[in-house]
């Protein structure tokens, strides 16, 4: 059994953070001028492009069914609709660094949401995290917003932001277990038709190839990537652990953009960043376990038998992760545990 069931959901949360932390403030640079429809679609493009490209056999994957769709639905219009286009508007009236920190605040959303929907574990060390969380957003807001209207204004944008990406996680939670690159083609897919139509509307004009080709390779791997590696450590341990160490995304960002001349740093945007930064050690400092019932349960999903949880047997035993219904006899046993598929019990 894994004495530490975490280090994997956090490795592929980090990584994740990583690939979209770097791409916020290149996005900035190659949606210059344009409209944030059109950014939004070229972005969610090169996604559903990575995510068709990474799709798995269906007997090392669950597939995608058909009464997934109307969540899949739901996750374009606020993750690929509503949420890259409120932060492509409030990047281009805010600067990539205080943009990129208030980012941190989708971590709050997630595990709040996580919370009242999934009944994750959340001890008052985790509560003391996201309160920290949340005092660094209203610094780098104050802040931004003492120095003009529609700085204020565009921080705002991203926080909107922050909260559609915040629903459009935990609504891909039940979607975890399910092949990964079809997740992200199918939500991709869909945002990238969603907010191209909005853009012929609206009638923004369109991009040049430098940065049409550019939003493409940003998307596909800062968005399709991302959000694949994103939804393997949801199934590692969590929609609100991994939103927590995704929250990493934002300081990554900030230094690529510090890096490529942003010079926009300012006393309150480091307090507001050193609360976010201290909210996030604290959660990922948590440790949970205890004595715990595992009840009849079948289900569907990429698993192997290393695990203590899939004793089931096979003639032959396949080698590596596979995928197929399968069912779990009653357990009761002791052992450090995350809220993965496994571990969805109510605590007192």
């Amino acid at each position: 059994m894994n004495t530490l069931p975490a280090v994997r959901g956090g490795l592929l949360a980090l990584l994740a953070a990583t690939l979209f932390g770097v791409s916020t403030p290149f996005v900035q640079r190659a949606g210059a001028g344009l409209g944030p429809f059109s950014t939004a679609a070229l972005l969610y493009a090169g996604a559903a492009v990575i995510g068709a490209l990474l799709r798995q056999p269906v007997e090392r994957e669950a597939s995608v069914r058909r009464g997934d769709l109307g969540r899949l639905a739901l996750m374009a219009l606020f993750g690929a609709g509503i949420g890259p286009v409120a932060l492509a508007w409030g990047l281009q009236h805010t600067s990539g660094t205080s943009a990129s920190l208030m980012l941190a605040l989708e971590a709050l959303f997630t595990a709040v949401l996580a919370r009242l929907l999934y009944r994750e574990v959340m001890d008052r060390r985790v509560w003391m995290a996201m309160l920290l969380l949340l005092a660094g957003g209203v610094s780098l807001v104050l802040d931004r917003g003492s120095t003009g209207g529609m700085q204020g204004l565009g921080l705002l944008a991203v926080l909107g932001a922050t909260a559609a990406w915040g629903v459009d996680n935990t609504l891909s939670r039940p979607l975890a277990e399910r092949d990964p690159g079809q997740v992200v083609f199918g939500k991709s897919l869909m945002g990238a038709t969603i907010t191209a139509t909005l853009a012929i509307v609206a009638g923004e004009p369109l991009p040049g190839w430098p940065a049409a080709l550019g939003l493409l390779a940003i998307g596909a791997s800062g968005y399709g990537l991302s959000l694949r590696l994103y939804l393997l450590a949801q199934r590692a341990f969590g929609a609100a652990r991994t939103g927590s160490v995704f929250a990493f995304a934002p300081f990554i960002g900030a230094l690529g953009a510090i890096a490529l001349g942003d010079r926009s740093l300012s006393a309150g945007m480091a307090v507001g960043g050193a609360l976010m930064l201290a909210g996030v050690v604290l959660h990922l400092a948590e440790s949970h376990g205890h004595e715990h019932d595992h009840h009849d349960l079948e289900h569907e999903h990429a698993h192997s038998h290393d695990d203590g949880h899939h004793t089931h047997t096979h003639d032959p035993m396949p080698a590596g992760p596979h995928s197929h219904p399968h069912r779990h006899e009653p357990l009761r046993h002791s052992h450090p545990h995350v809220p993965d598929a496994h571990h969805t019990h109510e605590h007192p």
